[in-house]
C-alpha cells in the first residue's frame, strides 16, 4: 500500500498515498497531557451554500469549546480547522493554551468542511466537491462567529482567529474578509500565494539540508543520477524494484508510475524536513525521532555503499517505521484511491497512527484554487527532474474529469490571488510567523507587510513549530517567537 500521508496529521485509514502530502502543509496535533480529557464533539447547523439565498440546505458541522479559562470580558481565540480532523486536543494543549490562561480566552475550534467528520453531502462526488472552498470556509467560519457570539453571549468580545498551515492562511483572511468579525489573527506557516507550481519548495529544502554540510545534498544528487541510469534498461528496473522494496515490478516505460515512484522517494526527505524537530509529539505517529541529521548521516555514510544504495537505505527504513512490507509507486493505485467518492474512503479517525486517506478533498482545492505543486522543475535541488508540472496538473483531469484542465488550475490560481491579494494582502492586527527550516515560507510572509501586519521569522525551526508546547531544549528564537506572539495578543486587545 502507498505510505502514510504525512502532511499535513495523526490518523489511520483503509488507504495511504504518502506522495500525495507534497501537496499538503498540515498542523500535526501535539500529544494530549497525561490525565487530561478532550472535550466532547459538538455540532453546528451549518449553511451548505453561502452565496446562493435561494439554497437553504444545511448540515451539521463539528466544533469544540473550552470555557476552563474564561472570565468575563476576555477574548474568544477561534482555532481553524484545515484540511484534515479537527483533533480535540489542541483545546487543551499548544502554545495558545498559553495565551489563553494570560489572558482568560474563550476557546472555540470549528471543523472544516469536507474534513474529518463534517460531511456537508452525501459524499465527495465532482458535483459535491462545488460546495469546498476557501471562501466557503470563510462564511462557515462568520456563520459561526455570528451564532456563538449570540448563543454564548460574546458578541461584545473580541476575537483572535488562530491557524496553522492553510488554516494559517484562512485565518489571515478571515481578518481580511470579516474585520467586523474577527479583531486579530495569528496566521502561522501561512502560504499565502497561490502558485502553480511551486518548484521553491524543493530549493529550501535542498538548503535546510545544506545546514548539515553539501555533502548530504551531493549525495541525494548522486543517487538520483544513479536512478535515472537504472531507469535505461529492464535490468536496472529489477534493481530498483528489489533494493526499494516495490510491491510491484517498475515498468521503466510507463512514465506516470516511473513519475510517481520519485516524487515518493524525494516526499522521503521532504517530509523530514517539513517537520524537523517541531515538537509535535502527536499521539500514535511513529518516526517523529527521523530528522535532517538522520537523512544526512545516512546519506553521507560512503560504508552504506553507492549513494542510490543509501537513498534505498533511507526507504527502507521510513518503510519498516511505518510497518510497511512495500512501497506501492503505482500511478493507477494513487488514481483508485483518489477517485473514491464515498465518505467511508474519505474520512479518518482522528489520534490513530499516521494514515490519512483524505486526498481527493484537498487536491480538489489544489486544482480548483490554489495548485501548490512542488514539482522537480527546478535546476536549484538534488532530486532530479522526473515528476515535472504536468505529472500533477494532469491529475486533476485524471481525477475530476475532462473540464480539469491546465488552463482551468492557472485561471483558478488567478482567482484566488485576485481575491485575497497574494503578498499585496491588505490587514491590521495579524501576525505570520514562519521557520526558515519549512519549505512553505517561500510562499508566506516572511517581512512585515506593515507596522501592522507583522512577520516573525524563526531561523532553524520547521512547519507550525511555535504552535507546539513549548519544551526545555526549545531554541531561544522559538522561545522568543512565542513571547513576541503573546505580546501582539495583548497589544491587539488593548485597540
Amino acid at each position: 500500500m502507498h505510505r502514510g500521508l504525512v502532511l499535513l496529521l495523526g490518523l489511520i485509514g483503509a488507504t495511504c498515498a504518502l506522495r500525495l502530502s507534497r501537496h499538503r502543509k498540515f498542523l500535526y496535533p501535539p500529544a494530549l497531557p497525561e490525565g487530561t480529557e478532550p472535550p466532547p464533539d459538538q455540532w453546528f447547523t451549518q449553511t451548505l451554500d453561502h452565496f446562493n439565498p435561494t439554497d437553504t440546505r444545511t448540515w451539521q458541522q463539528r466544533y469544540f469549546t473550552n470555557a476552563t479559562f474564561y472570565k468575563p470580558g476576555g477574548p474568544v481565540f477561534l482555532m481553524i480547522g484545515g484540511e484534515g480532523p479537527a483533533n480535540p486536543v489542541w483545546m487543551v494543549e499548544g502554545a495558545w493554551i498559553s495565551y489563553a490562561k494570560d489572558v482568560n480566552a474563550y476557546l472555540l475550534y470549528l471543523e472544516h468542511r469536507f474534513y474529518g467528520q463534517s460531511h456537508p453531502t452525501e459524499d465527495v462526488s465532482v458535483e459535491n466537491l462545488v460546495y469546498l472552498s476557501s471562501e466557503q470556509a470563510l462564511a462557515d467560519l462568520a456563520t459561526f462567529t455570528v451564532s456563538m457570539q449570540e448563543n454564548l453571549g460574546l458578541k461584545e468580545n473580541k476575537w483572535i482567529a488562530f491557524g496553522g498551515s492553510y488554516p494559517g492562511s484562512l485565518a489571515a483572511w478571515y481578518r481580511l474578509k470579516y474585520p467586523h468579525l474577527v479583531h486579530g489573527a495569528v496566521a502561522t506557516s501561512a502560504p499565502i500565494v497561490a502558485q502553480l507550481n511551486f518548484k521553491e519548495y524543493l530549493e529550501v529544502v535542498r538548503d535546510s539540508l545544506a545546514t548539515t554540510g553539501e555533502e548530504c545534498n551531493t549525495a541525494i544528487k548522486e543517487a538520483h543520477r544513479q536512478l535515472h541510469t537504472l531507469l535505461q534498461d529492464k535490468t536496472g528496473w529489477i534493481t530498483i524494484t528489489e533494493k526499494f522494496r516495490l510491491c510491484t515490478p517498475l515498468d521503466g516505460i510507463n512514465d506516470q508510475d516511473v513519475a510517481n515512484l520519485f516524487s515518493m522517494l524525494t516526499e522521503n526527505v521532504e517530509d523530514v524536513v517539513q517537520y524537523n524537530e517541531d515538537n509535535r509529539a502527536f499521539e500514535g505517529v511513529k518516526g517523529t525521532n527521523i530528522t535532517i541529521d538522520v537523512v544526512c548521516g545516512i546519506m553521507t555514510d560512503k560504508a552504506g555503499g553507492v549513494p542510490v544504495a543509501r537513498y534505498a537505505a533511507l526507504n527502507s527504513m521510513i518503510l519498516d517505521v511505518y510497518d510497511e512490507e512495500c512501497l506501492d509507486h503505482t500511478y493507477d493505485t494513487l488514481m483508485k484511491e483518489l477517485k473514491e467518492t464515498s465518505w467511508e474512503n474519505n474520512t479518518s479517525v482522528a489520534g490513530k497512527g499516521p494514515c490519512f486517506p483524505l486526498g481527493r478533498a484537498w487536491t480538489y482545492q489544489t486544482c480548483t484554487e490554489f495548485g501548490f505543486y512542488q514539482s522537480s522543475d527546478s535546476a536549484d535541488q538534488p532530486f532530479g527532474n522526473e515528476f515535472p508540472i504536468e505529472f500533477f496538473t494532469q491529475q486533476c483531469q485524471d481525477i475530476y474529469g475532462s473540464r480539469f484542465t491546465y488552463s482551468l488550475i492557472e485561471a483558478s490560481i488567478k482567482r484566488t490571488n485576485t481575491n485575497y491579494g497574494g503578498r499585496n494582502l491588505k490587514v491590521t492586527r495579524v501576525v505570520f510567523p514562519n521557520g526558515s527550516v519549512d519549505p512553505w515560507h517561500a510562499l508566506g510572509v516572511t517581512a512585515d507587510l506593515s507596522t501592522d501586519a507583522t512577520a516573525i521569522f524563526i531561523n532553524g525551526t520547521a512547519h507550525c513549530a511555535n504552535m507546539y508546547p513549548a519544551l526545555p531544549t526549545d531554541p531561544p528564537q522559538l522561545t522568543q517567537a512565542r513571547e513576541q506572539i503573546a505580546q501582539l495578543i495583548k497589544k491587539w486587545l488593548q485597540e
